[in-house]
């Protein structure tokens, strides 16, 4: 599933720049993730990297898109494909 940013976001920049999708933008208010980028760090590394660096961890899963590993996986592919181009 994709990764959501609560208001709880203290807006402090860090996770943006680790996105190696680039599925994070500052929104209106505070940084959002756009769920159609994110595979969870999927296909990069072990573990979400915006989870890794938050230090108010605001940044859990969204309920709103949940997906499978594999389905993850079939989102990174594609996304790479399309960078490919």
């Amino acid at each position: 599933m994709s990764l959501l940013i609560l208001d709880t976001c203290v807006n402090c920049d860090v996770c943006e720049p680790v996105c190696p999708n680039k599925a994070i933008s500052l929104g209106e208010q505070y940084y959002v993730i756009d769920p159609n980028l994110c595979t969870e760090c999927v296909g990069h590394f072990d573990n979400p990297q915006c989870v890794e660096v938050c230090p108010v961890e605001c940044i859990p899963h969204d309920p709103d898109h949940v997906e499978t590993r594999e389905q993850l996986m079939l989102k990174y592919e594609h996304l790479m494909a399309q960078n490919a181009k």
